[in-house]
């Protein structure tokens, strides 16, 4: 049963529609994670659930309960920002505790709180530091401290590790991870980095231009993408796009690719009806890198793997794989294969496309063939 829903919602700014008849939702201790590029609108979208941005129409639901009325102080949520928003004269003690001691907590309790969050956050020998002694990722653990103690019903964390380093990013967002599955708590997360998306969200909701793409587990998300820019944008590295053409060929369907010196036809996918409507017709073939590779590095339990020989023109090694780029359909493809792979550049070598796991996109309307 849903536990936060979004139901229609739009949000403009005078003329500009920055948010499109929104609706999603999730379950109680659900993680919901909102990834789109800069300007997408899911940092409004969080503001309205926070109630720090009005909506011209639609609802938002808390426990059945619809608060898209209702100020930020009666809706029982808790905000960590991506500045920290710290008070640099109060200690971190206080920083944690100074919502309660506004709501009249006995300090007593409030004492009691503030040690077991800090204990959880491994923050507890700072708290009688200032902001300024410590490092990012401490200032993130104080901040995220001082919403856990509230204990709300959803918390709301809007781009909290983009100020940090690479390295601490990684170290925040496996400490985010364990404190959901520690809590079992709701969260609502907004990113630009689909890395962070994939891995933190148990749902995903895509949006660009103030449109909802598509919504739903990171598995979906990855393997069945909606449309072309789902398909870009989620996958690092993202999923190759390759403009091909749907073939009869020995009394089966084929997909034909241009290559630098010619073209190579594989056997389409027997599991996929609808390409047999685009005989004669332009298709964007979808694999993700991983699903074309050596031979020797193929899923050997894929119903369909074809093979193709490639010309290699760029290798890229990357410690446990190396990346292969090849020429097709008149772009770059990327192709995953072993670190031990016997490639070189200027070689022509077989490639296998599993295509269990391809998918096929409508050139026109950029959305996918079911």
């Amino acid at each position: 049963m849903a536990f936060l829903e979004i139901r229609n919602l739009s949000k403009s700014f005078g003329p500009v529609d920055v948010l499109r008849d929104i609706s999603l939702e999730i379950e109680k201790g659900g993680f919901l994670v909102l990834v789109g590029p800069s300007g997408c609108g899911k940092s409004t979208l969080l503001n309205t659930i926070a109630g720090l941005e009005s909506i011209t129409k639609g609802e938002i639901h808390i426990a059945g309960r619809d608060i898209a009325g209702e100020p930020p102080s009666k809706r029982d949520i808790a905000m960590v920002f991506q500045s920290y928003a710290l008070y640099p004269n109060m200690t971190v003690e206080q920083n944690i505790g100074f919502g309660m001691e506004i709501r009249g907590v006995p300090k007593d309790e409030r004492d009691k709180a503030i040690g077991e969050v800090a204990e959880m956050l491994q923050i507890a020998h700072l708290l009688k530091r200032k902001p300024s002694q410590l490092s990012g990722g401490q200032r993130q653990r104080v901040a995220m401290g001082r919403a856990l103690v509230r204990d709300p019903q959803v918390f709301l964390f809007d781009e909290p590790l983009s100020n940090l380093d690479a390295k601490l990013r990684v170290d925040m967002r496996t400490e985010i991870k364990r404190l959901h599955q520690r809590m079992g708590a709701t969260i609502v997360y907004v990113t630009h980095d689909q890395i962070e998306a994939m891995t933190l969200a148990t749902k995903i909701a895509v949006l660009k231009d103030g449109y909802l793409q598509q919504f739903g587990t990171p598995r979906e998300i990855y393997n069945q993408p909606a449309n072309i820019f789902v398909a870009d944008f989620m996958g690092s590295p993202s999923m190759n796009l390759i403009p091909a053409r749907i073939e009869e060929w020995d009394g089966a369907l084929a997909i034909a690719m241009k290559t630098s010196s010619g073209e190579i036809r594989i056997a389409a996918p027997t599991r996929i009806g609808a390409l047999k409507a685009r005989a004669g017709g332009e298709v964007i073939f979808g694999i993700r890198p991983e699903a074309l590779t050596d031979p020797e590095g193929a899923d050997h339990t894929g119903k369909q793997v074809e093979k193709a020989d490639c010309l290699i023109d760029v290798l890229e090694p990357a410690g446990s794989d190396t990346f292969a780029i090849t020429q097709l359909g008149g772009k770059e493809v990327i192709a995953r294969m072993r670190a031990d792979a016997s490639v070189e550049p200027g070689q022509i070598v077989p490639l296998a496309f599993n295509l269990d796991k391809a998918v096929f996109f409508d050139p026109a309307t950029e959305q996918r063939l079911v």
